[in-house]
């Protein structure tokens, strides 16, 4: 092991190696991991409020996602690229996330009855 390295456990080692000799392959990788863990948690959703969303849905309390996303992302679509949606819709309100082209987060509610973008970050 190189002196630089004494005293590390071979994790540590390894981590220093891989930021003196790749710092943008090590960046592009964490931004990598970043996105899809934050992808997936805003994605998943409780199997109680999955049930809600379905019957309220069927009810015709909101309507379906599949049209809600549609006309959001176009709406968005010049601004920034779909990401996720928050666990279900909270009085009928859900959260989409958008990503814009700088890495900047947009989050934007939604009603769920009409569709209409309703709040939006900046």
């Amino acid at each position: 092991m190189n002196e630089a390295f004494s005293g590390c456990s071979m994790r540590d080692a390894y981590l220093l190696r891989m930021t003196r000799a790749r710092p943008l392959a090590l960046l592009a990788t964490l931004a990598l991991l970043c996105g899809t863990a934050s992808e997936l948690s805003a994605q998943r959703f409780a199997r109680g409020e999955q049930d809600t969303v379905r019957e309220n849905m069927l009810d015709r309390k909101v309507m379906p996602f599949s049209i809600i996303k549609r006309r959001v992302e176009q709406a968005m679509a010049d601004e920034a690229r779909y990401v996720g949606v928050a666990p279900g819709p909270r009085e009928g309100i859900y959260r989409m996330q958008f990503l814009r082209k700088d890495g900047r987060v947009i989050w934007v509610d939604v009603d769920g009855k009409t569709g209409d973008i309703i709040a939006r970050t900046r």
